[in-house]
């Protein structure tokens, strides 16, 4: 009795803790108070504190949480702008230049503040009703600005990994259908499927070879064609990839284009593309994640024609239309590729009580549980419009040609390419010094260094097995005499390296 007793005084004490009807108005103050410490990491001066990693592990005692103790909403807040606002990442920052995070917009946080708070569940129509239909509606509008067909369908993901995870499913599980007349989803692996191959740029995404392998065909089932000197996918070097596993008794089955790559915003010739991918009857995916939104400019849309012959389509809301993570979507130009994801469950959705008036998610999506991602895009559109959209991301396509251009003869540096969207590779070069190892060690001294001080955060990769540094630019509010900025800490760095080695 005791023991009930004392369990019914905690539960007494923070029953109001619930967001219900009683608890309004403290949401209200809990939420306020929140805001206000969100404003102290607004008003960080740089991009990273410079906080060492044993330093911030040294606050492992905020960090745990002590069973037999708890804190008032003001003490909690203390504790989380000394363990994380203080010391997280700006990506609005200007100094902030290297990886494809943007800052985000102000109707999307509305968006996802109510989503969060309504914690609605986009799996069932009976968990989700008009949302449902916000999301459906979203996917009507970006589906309708690639130019798909009335029969085409998405459904948002997680990002553009789980994206092409599920064009890879798609593609394979087709072709072993409707040439094989193999079923994979009900009857499992068939010899014949270790044959098949995927064919994609040198320069595509990761997760291209990591979702094969994640599939059980492995990383030799993806075939990396070569690039031109624009970085982009040539279509002689596709056809003879493609006729080339033929002879050898293999099976290509699917090519994935990308539609800006990571490193150098690159396109591949997707109408070319397209065509070679009927004339040999497989799968067109276009992995669009990175340069997918730029269908609202005027200054790329010529580089997406052919888009709309895609069997599937890759984009990510959170790179290029400055939403809070997690806003992705998965397109499909005939919604009847989803029976190779779907399944029915009696107590969630059974197949007999399947009604088009009231659909259900879950049948188009890997997730189960999935949050109301699509309500934030929602806001962004009515409050900022595809116009305006289109112009931030236009200003930082023109940002990073400027800087192209300011810095191209600068005998510090090897420029690797003019930038098609908003990134630019590029590496310090130490005058007198011809040693690419040096080089090498050189650049990425400056990244390192630059990222631990907090002065700027900057990207590194590799082209030809060299390091190279790469800025990434998302930022509308930045300008070229930001940048300049960080390229004068990149040569100060450098010549300091080269003066103490």
């Amino acid at each position: 009795m005791l023991l009930d007793a004392q369990t019914n005084l905690v539960t007494d004490l923070k029953i109001d803790q619930f967001f219900e009807p009683q608890s309004k108005y403290l949401y209200q103050e809990y939420v306020q108070k929140a805001v206000q410490y969100v404003f102290s990491f607004l008003n960080n001066e740089k991009f990273y504190s410079g906080e060492l990693p044993n330093d911030l592990r040294s606050k492992t005692n905020l960090i745990s949480a002590n069973p037999n103790s708890t804190l008032s909403i003001d003490d909690t807040l203390k504790q989380i702008k000394e363990l994380y606002l203080d010391h997280t990442i700006a990506f609005h920052h200007p100094n902030y230049v290297a990886h494809l995070n943007c800052p985000v917009l102000l109707p999307a946080l509305v968006g996802d503040l109510i989503a969060s708070s309504v914690n609605t569940a986009i799996e069932t129509w009976d968990q989700s009703t008009s949302a449902t239909l916000i999301e459906q509606e979203m996917i009507r509008w970006i589906s309708s600005k690639m130019q798909l067909p009335s029969s085409s369908d998405g459904v948002f993901t997680s990002g553009g990994t789980q994206s092409n995870f599920m064009a890879l499913l798609m593609a394979r599980d087709h072709h072993a259908y409707m040439h094989y007349g193999l079923n994979l989803k009900e009857n499992g692996w068939s010899d014949v499927v270790s044959k098949f191959r995927f064919l994609c740029s040198e320069k595509a995404h990761f997760s291209i070879r990591k979702n094969a392998a994640l599939l059980g065909m492995g990383y030799d089932s993806v075939l990396s064609i070569a690039t031109d000197d624009n970085m982009k996918m040539k279509p002689d070097a596709l056809v003879q990839a493609i006729e080339k596993e033929k002879q050898s008794g293999n099976i290509p089955i699917a090519i994935i284009a990308t539609a800006g790559t990571t490193d150098f915003g690159s396109f591949d010739p997707l109408s070319t593309i397209a065509k070679i991918a009927k004339e040999y009857d497989i799968w067109f995916h276009v992995d669009g994640a990175y340069g997918g939104c730029y269908v609202l400019t005027d200054t790329h849309q010529h580089l997406l024609q052919g888009i709309e012959q895609a069997d599937s389509i890759t984009i990510d809301f959170h790179k290029t239309m400055f939403q809070p993570v997690c806003s992705s979507a998965f397109l499909v130009k005939d919604t009847k590729y989803f029976k190779y994801v779907s399944y029915y469950a009696d107590y969630l959705n059974p197949l007999e009580h399947r009604d088009s008036a009231c659909p259900n998610l879950i049948e188009k999506s890997i997730q189960t549980t999935r949050r109301f991602d699509a309500l934030k895009l929602w806001f962004t559109l009515k409050m900022t419009g595809e116009k305006t959209i289109g112009s931030f991301l236009e200003k930082v396509h023109f940002l990073a040609l400027d800087l192209y251009h300011t810095i191209k003869d600068d005998s510090c540096f090897d420029i690797a390419h003019k930038p098609e969207l908003s990134t630019l590779v590029f590496r310090y070069k130490a005058n007198g010094i011809d040693n690419h190892a040096i080089h090498d060690t050189i650049n990425l001294y400056i990244k390192n260094t630059l990222f631990k001080s907090g002065q700027a955060s900057v990207a590194s990769t590799k082209l030809e097995g060299k390091v190279y540094l790469k800025f990434t630019l998302l930022n509308p509010k930045s300008t070229i005499e930001d940048l300049l900025k960080i390229i004068q800490m990149i040569k100060e760095t450098g010549s300091s390296y080269k003066t103490n080695n």
